[in-house]
């Protein structure tokens, strides 16, 4: 069940930090505020100039809190999946009351157990998913305490990443003055969140198409199973577009959201966009079709990449297919190309919240529900991985924000009018001149 209260989702991307400000009442998420900067200090998706990153932080945190009226005191946080590794482990314990009734001690003491295992020095456990406990062999048991039972077991998955990565976040977070709830896994919380119980217990490919990176992840029987990373994103269509036009990255961008698509064979060749070329007073005059040959070229090979792994492990063919979200993902046309190099049926996932249905906010939103469903058995649980023990967290208390003059409280009649002027800082709405719509497993399962 999920746990009322204010969530914060914090996602630190390559090219922008998002922020998105929840209120989950019931199972049911009312997002209240959002804040989106311009990212500084991120390179490949890792921060890789802490100062500069938790300046853009703030931007953002202070973006949400203006939007949603609430003081942001803690914040949830996504881990990107660089490095990352998945295994399964396994514990075994007596139970150790006198009266054989299992405890939340037990529970801890049978994750220790379970994540007793050599571990590179420059790596460490990020989390620990129970799947299934065990007493006395009875199995199928999702939380034992109360139970009576001589023995216990747990069976589970452990992720582990770099010990940079993770530092460098919680460093972050430390000194933006914020306080960490929960560092959540990318992937993990994404495919939790927007997958259907059928698509994660048969099998579903998630392909996020971010800024400066395009995470694919496999999740089979209810868990995340393989993720891997690749270091092209967004970013490197603005550059394409940057070099091949000899136009400014700003430009670019701004031709690539406008008149951008990545599937040729829908545009047209006859209808032409005026470009600023740095060197030449006057625009040049250039076509939709080749704009989108250069948007298609980076994309293919980005598939291309993923596919490659994906044969690999031999999981192409599951039931639920791909699914496509992320910023880069709202190119039209990308749906199409995938398809026609997966050659699997391919869905674009955008989140269906009032004023947010864009998947630049897919992971933001994730992790916030995400977090808001975390059952404290996990929580006593990750206690074994901390190494020590820690209260329930609990959702942030709306605590107003009180800025030079203090917002008017906003319905959820008026969560469009919220979002409307989100975007990134320093950037300006670009107006469009065009009207069209463009709108199993191989053995490392085993």
């Amino acid at each position: 069940m999920a746990n009322t209260g204010i969530y914060v989702g914090l996602d630190i991307g390559t090219t922008s930090i998002k922020v998105v400000v929840a209120e989950y009442i019931e199972g049911q998420v009312n997002i209240i505020g959002v804040g989106n900067a311009k990212s500084e200090g991120l390179s490949k998706g890792i921060v890789v100039d802490i100062d500069k990153t938790v300046t853009s932080i703030k931007r953002a945190i202070k973006q949400a809190e203006e939007k949603s009226g609430i003081q942001i005191r803690q914040v949830s946080v996504g881990l990107p999946a660089n490095l990352l590794e998945v295994e399964k482990c396994e514990g075994m314990i007596a139970v150790s009351t006198d009266s054989k009734e299992i405890t939340d001690e037990d529970v801890r003491s049978v994750a220790k157990a379970a994540i007793i295992r050599s571990i590179p020095p420059e790596r460490q456990i990020v989390t620990l998913i129970p799947q299934e406990y065990k007493v006395d062999g009875f199995d199928g048991i999702k939380d034992p305490r109360g139970m009576i039972g001589v023995r216990l077991d747990m069976s589970g998955i452990v992720y582990t990443g770099p010990k940079t990565i993770v530092h460098n976040i919680r460093k972050c977070i430390e000194k933006a003055g914020l306080q960490l709830e929960e560092l959540v896994i990318s992937p993990l919380a994404l495919c939790e969140s927007i997958l259907s119980n059928g698509e994660k217990e048969f099998g579903t490919i998630v392909i996020d198409l971010g800024g400066g990176q395009t995470t694919t992840a496999v999740i089979h029987e209810g868990q995340l199973k393989f993720t891997h990373v690749e270091q092209e994103g967004g970013e490197y269509v603005s550059k394409d577009i940057s070099v091949v036009l000899n136009t400014s990255i700003t430009n670019a961008e701004a031709l690539k959201i406008n008149y951008g698509d990545a599937y040729p064979e829908r545009t047209n060749p006859s209808e032409e966009f005026p470009v600023e070329v740095i060197g030449q007073e006057q625009p040049v005059k250039v076509d939709e079709r080749y704009l989108s040959e250069i948007i298609e070229a980076r994309m293919e090979q980005i598939f291309t990449k993923s596919k490659e792994v994906l044969e690999d492990i031999d999981c192409l063919d599951l039931p639920g297919g791909i699914i496509l979200t992320g910023g880069n993902a709202s190119i039209p046309g990308v749906v199409e190309l995938a398809q026609d190099i997966f050659g699997a049926n391919v869905k674009l996932h955008v989140p269906n919240h009032m004023g947010l249905r864009n998947p630049a906010f897919t992971n933001a939103i994730s992790i916030v529900e995400y977090v808001a469903q975390l059952s404290d058995i996990y929580q006593i649980s990750k206690e074994a991985v901390e190494g020590n023990k820690r209260p329930m967290p609990k959702p942030q208390a709306e605590e107003r924000y009180i800025p030079e003059a203090t917002p008017s409280v906003y319905s959820v009649e008026k969560q469009e009018e919220i979002f409307d002027d989100v975007t990134e800082e320093g950037e300006k709405p670009v107006k469009k001149m065009t009207e069209k719509v463009k709108g199993l497993f191989s053995n490392i399962f085993d």
